[in-house]
């Protein structure tokens, strides 16, 4: 059961009138950040990851993680409407390789993270991905970008 649908069960009782499609378009219904990230903290992302130029620290930058080593399990995107500068993307990301499961909020429009080619580029190879570890069954644990980074 993934971020959504785990939400939409518990707020049921109060959003009778929607239903999953209407969920799933972006009507009616929102998640609050604070509401996911709670949510998330409690299926084990307790990490706060820190984006650096070309990696991720965590535990008060005593740990790097590299793009090679992680994998982001959820995405979930907040627009506000009343204000476009307080977008943001939530990723709940897991690096085996450090046994760490954490949390990491993006900003995006006006003020964001400035990340490399190659952060960016994992990015996007783990959204092609489905975004979850068993769709990654099979493929090679680590990822290095094609061409310059």
């Amino acid at each position: 059961m993934n971020l959504k649908e785990k939400f939409f069960q518990l707020f049921q009782s109060k959003t009778q009138h929607l239903n999953i499609d209407e969920l799933n378009a972006g009507t009616g219904f929102m998640l609050s950040l604070s509401d996911s990230i709670s949510y998330l903290q409690k299926k084990g992302y307790t990490e706060n990851l820190v984006p650096e130029f070309d990696h991720f620290t965590a535990r008060s930058g005593e740990m790097k993680i590299n793009p090679k080593d992680f994998f982001i399990d959820e995405i979930v995107r907040f627009e506000v409407a009343s204000d476009p500068d307080d977008n943001s993307i939530l990723y709940a990301i897991t690096c085996e390789k450090e046994n760490i499961k954490g949390l990491y909020v993006e900003s995006y429009g006006t003020y964001h993270d400035e990340l490399s080619s190659t952060m960016l580029a994992r990015i996007k190879f783990c959204r092609e991905q489905r975004k979850t570890p068993k769709h990654y069954a099979g493929k090679p644990q680590s990822f290095e970008p094609e061409g310059p980074a």
